[in-house]
C-alpha cells in the first residue's frame, strides 16, 4: 500500500489549453547554483548535473531512501537501469522504509541517512538546513518546476516534488455506462441521482467508504475547496468566521454528502467490515462504483484492473459557479547534506524528477516539471471549466491559524473521527441528526476559534 503524504500552499498551477502543452519532461533544467549563506553554515547548493559527455564524469555511489516498499525491487531496478545509461559510473542503492517517517527520524539522528531521500514532514521547515543540502535559489528553480515553497528556507530550496497530488473521486466508467449515467455529475444533485441509478441499474456498491480503514475518510477534507469552489476558502475565508459548519458552507455540504449515501443506503452494506486492500481491486473491476480519493491511488487501481481505461477521474461535485480541482506536493525529494558524493546524488534527483516518468505513473500525480505533458487521466478536462489549482497560503500573521483552531477544538478536520460518526449516525447506529452532529462541530469551531484568535 502506498499513502501519499499531502501537503497544501504551492505556487498556481491552472489547467487551460497550452499550458502543459506536450513540452517535453526529458529536458534536464539548467539549475543555477545557489549560495545559502547565513543559512546555518550549509554551504553551497548541490548544483544541478551536468549533460552529455561531461555527465559521465560523475562517479560513487549513493543510497536512495524511499517508502515504495511495493516497487523498490522492481521498477526501482528498473530506473537504476536507465539511469546509468546516462550516468555509468553511478552505482544507485535502494532501502525501502515500510514506515518511512518513524523510521527516517530515528536515522537522522546520526549522520547515515542515505544520499537522497524524502524531506520528512517530522523535520521543521527551518531546520531543513541542518539536514540537507540546498538545491538552488528558489526564484531560479521554480521557473522550472512547481511546488518549492513548502520545502524552501531564505529563498533556497531544499527539496523538489516528486509528483504533485490531485483530489476527486476515482471511478469506474464500465459501471457508470451500465447505469446509463452519460455525463460526469458536476453537481450535488446530479451526484446523488448518479448514486441511486448505480443502485437501481447495477450490482455494484456506488460509493464506497472505507469506513473502517480509519484513514481512508479523512481524503474527503481534501476535496473542502472544490465544494466551495475558491482556492482561498481553506487557509483565508474559514479561519475568519465562526459559521464553519452550518448549512449552506462549505464543510456542511460536503459531509452532506457522505451522509445522505449512507442514509439512503448507497455505500457498502456493513462499513464496519470494509477492506481497503480488496476494495481497489473492487473499484477496478466494477463492484465498486465511486470512492473519494487522491490521485496518487489511481495508479494502484489500474494495475488491479482487467481494463485499466475502465478507471476514471472526476472532480467531487460542487453547487459553486466554478469548478477547482485541489493540488497538492507529495513528498520533497532532496540530498543528505552529510552524502560523500553530492554531485551523483544531484544528478538521481535531475534524472528522478525529470527523467524517469515517476511523477505521473507510479507517483500517480501531475509532474512538478512546469511545461510537462499532463497525464492521460486528466486530457479529458483540457479546455474545459475544469481548474485545477492550489490552495491560496493564509494571510501574513495567520499562518497555521486553520492547524490551531483544529487541534484547540479537538475537532480533526483530518482525521476519521467525526467522519465516523455521520456514517453511524446515517446507518442508524446512533441516534444523533446530521444537523446535531453540524451544530456540535461548529460550537467547537467558535470557542476554539475565539481562543486563537485572542492569542495572536
Amino acid at each position: 500500500m502506498k499513502k501519499t503524504k499531502a501537503i497544501t500552499g504551492l505556487a498556481a498551477l491552472t489547467l487551460m489549453a497550452g499550458l502543459f502543452a506536450g513540452c517535453s519532461s526529458n529536458n534536464n533544467p539548467d539549475n543555477a547554483a545557489a549560495t545559502n549563506a547565513g543559512n546555518n553554515g550549509a554551504g553551497t547548493a548541490a548544483t544541478a548535473a551536468p549533460e552529455g559527455d561531461a555527465a559521465k564524469d560523475i562517479k560513487g555511489d549513493i543510497t536512495v531512501i524511499t517508502q515504495r516498499t511495493d516497487i523498490v525491487d522492481t521498477v526501482f531496478k528498473d530506473y537504476a537501469a536507465k539511469f546509468n545509461e546516462k550516468y555509468p559510473d553511478v552505482k544507485v542503492n535502494f532501502e525501502a522504509l515500510s514506515t518511512y517517517e518513524d523510521q527516517i527520524k530515528i536515522r537522522m539522528s546520526t549522520d547515515d541517512y542515505g544520499d537522497v531521500l524524502l524531506l520528512p514532514t517530522s523535520v521543521a521547515i527551518k531546520d531543513l538546513p541542518d539536514f540537507f543540502e540546498p538545491l538552488g535559489q528558489k526564484a531560479d528553480l521554480e521557473q522550472q518546476y512547481t511546488g518549492l515553497e513548502e520545502r524552501s528556507v531564505d529563498g533556497v530550496s531544499y527539496g523538489i516534488p516528486i509528483t504533485v497530488n490531485y483530489s476527486g473521486i476515482i471511478y469506474n466508467k464500465q459501471v457508470f455506462k451500465d447505469a446509463g449515467i452519460t455525463e460526469v455529475p458536476r453537481t450535488i444533485d446530479q451526484f446523488m441521482t448518479a448514486l441511486q441509478n448505480i443502485k437501481d441499474k447495477t450490482d455494484a456498491v456506488p460509493l464506497y467508504t472505507n469506513y473502517a480503514a480509519g484513514w481512508t475518510l479523512t481524503q474527503w477534507e481534501a476535496v473542502l475547496a472544490t465544494v466551495a469552489g475558491n482556492r482561498d476558502y481553506v487557509n483565508i475565508t474559514q479561519v475568519a468566521t465562526d459559521d464553519n459548519f452550518v448549512q449552506g458552507q462549505p464543510h456542511y455540504d460536503l459531509y452532506k454528502v457522505m451522509y445522505d449515501a449512507a442514509k439512503n443506503g448507497l455505500i457498502e452494506e456493513d462499513p464496519t467490515t470494509t477492506d481497503w486492500e480488496s476494495s481497489k481491486a473492487d473499484l477496478a473491476n466494477g463492484k465498486i462504483g465511486t470512492m473519494v480519493l487522491g490521485s496518487w491511488a489511481i495508479g494502484q487501481v489500474k494495475g488491479l484492473a482487467t481494463n485499466p481505461d475502465d478507471v476514471g477521474f472526476m472532480p467531487f461535485p460542487t453547487n459553486a459557479e466554478k469548478v477547482l480541482v485541489p493540488l497538492a506536493d507529495d513528498y520533497n525529494l532532496g540530498i543528505s547534506i552529510h552524502s560523500k558524493n553530492k554531485e551523483a546524488a544531484r544528478a538521481w534527483v535531475d534524472w528522478f524528477i525529470n527523467e524517469s516518468g515517476y511523477p505521473t505513473t507510479e507517483g500517480g500525480g501531475m509532474s512538478p516539471v512546469k511545461g510537462a505533458e499532463l497525464p492521460e487521466i486528466l486530457k479529458q478536462f483540457d479546455g474545459t471549466e475544469v481548474t485545477f489549482d492550489t490552495l491560496a497560503p493564509a494571510k501574513e500573521g495567520e499562518e497555521g491559524w486553520v492547524d490551531a483552531i483544529d487541534k484547540e477544538a479537538e475537532i480533526g478536520l483530518w482525521q476519521p473521527d467525526f467522519k465516523k460518526v455521520i456514517i453511524e449516525a446515517a446507518i442508524g447506529n446512533r441516534k444523533d441528526s446530521y444537523d446535531d452532529i453540524m451544530k456540535d462541530l461548529n460550537d467547537k469551531w467558535k470557542a476554539a476559534r475565539a481562543k486563537v484568535t485572542a492569542a495572536q
